[in-house]
């Protein structure tokens, strides 16, 4: 072969490798998104709409206080498992609204995926309880949600009644230190089968790292929304495998990932606004809810207990860090007899 052929295959190579990279789209399997019916849409300040869920409180033992769930993520929607399991609230007199955080689920995506920030979430957080119409509400946040909760506490404790942090993630800019402090022996806590990177490993394609690469870094959509969350949906079911204690307890999927967000919010944490400011000030009552297994290294949690004076500790046996999902009756309990008791103060 000449050294001109062989230079002119090569560079028919390269096209076809940027071609499959850049131009020709991935198609992922198809997970369906709950079905909407009951949603409704909030329209923020700016335009866009929050899409939300309301679980009306019974009327008969009605609670003044309302519940806000936030969903873990970033860029995950309300499933239809989080509605379930947190239906007994409302039948328990609260009335419950879920929603779609900006850029997943049936809410808006936004055009300059530059917008997805940690204040953002905050700031359309702030919409949602003045909607509400209440001036205190009860924040229940999963995971990414828990460093939401706090990131909001920490701006606007005044409009809140009590805290209830699952699974809790690492405070922003997150201490890597606290990583590697060891969990007392006598909670008893061990790691899960599976673990996040191997979902990641599965899941993950040079096309969808090459557009994680211009989403981080330039801000810029390679992929459209509608290809990236498909892939935001397969990565995250494969990623749930980490959540869980036992195997035998993995949910079917469900859509509604935003990828976009899910990047950006997720780039904004090293740069974001100290999750700790202000906290030590926040006088409300906290519960924090931690399962057995939960991959989430021990010495994050330390920090919630830190900084909020006013919390309390539980440990969930056999339970990841979907514990609503392997532990349902300890999960709603737990929430329930904290919710009742700040209702008393």
């Amino acid at each position: 072969m000449t050294k001109k052929r062989a230079l002119i295959l090569f560079f028919i190579l390269l096209l076809l490798i940027i071609a499959v990279v850049f131009i020709v789209p991935v198609h992922y399997q198809y997970y369906p998104p709950r079905n909407n019916s009951g949603t409704f849409f909030i329209k923020l300040n700016d335009g866009n709409k929050l899409a939300c869920v309301k679980l009306e409180g019974r009327a008969a033992v009605k609670k003044c206080v309302p519940v806000i769930f936030l969903q873990g993520g970033p860029g995950g929607p309300v499933y239809t498992r989080n509605i379930e399991a947190l239906r007994p609230l409302a039948d328990s007199g609260f009335d419950v609204y879920l929603y779609d955080q900006l850029g997943c689920g049936f809410s808006s995506r936004l055009k300059n995926i530059r917008g997805y920030t940690v204040q953002r979430h905050v700031d359309d957080l702030q919409e949602l309880i003045q909607f509400t119409g209440s001036p205190q509400v009860f924040l229940i946040g999963q995971s990414w949600g828990a460093l939401l909760a706090s990131a909001y506490a920490g701006q606007h404790s005044s409009d809140i009644k009590g805290i209830v942090l699952t699974s809790p993630g690492p405070l922003m800019p997150a201490n890597n230190q606290l990583a590697l402090l060891p969990a007392p022996d006598s909670l008893g806590l061990r790691s899960p089968q599976f673990t996040n990177r191997q979902g990641k490993d599965k899941t993950y394609t040079v096309r969808a790292r090459v557009v994680e690469f211009f989403a981080r870094t330039f801000g810029i959509k390679l992929a459209s929304d509608n290809e990236m969350d498909a892939f935001a949906n397969q990565l995250n079911f494969e990623m749930s495998r980490s959540t869980l204690c036992d195997q035998r307890n993995l949910q079917e999927a469900e859509g509604g990932s935003g990828y976009y967000s899910m990047i950006r919010t997720a780039r904004d944490f090293a740069i974001c606004r100290n999750m700790r400011t202000g906290l030590d000030q926040v006088d409300v009552p906290v519960l924090i809810l931690r399962g057995a297994c939960d991959g989430i290294p021990w010495g994050f949690v330390t920090e919630y207990q830190k900084y909020y004076k006013n919390s309390r500790l539980l440990i969930a046996e056999n339970a990841g860090h979907a514990i609503a999902t392997e532990q349902p009756r300890f999960y709603i309990s737990a929430i329930y007899s904290f919710l009742q008791s700040c209702n008393a103060r």
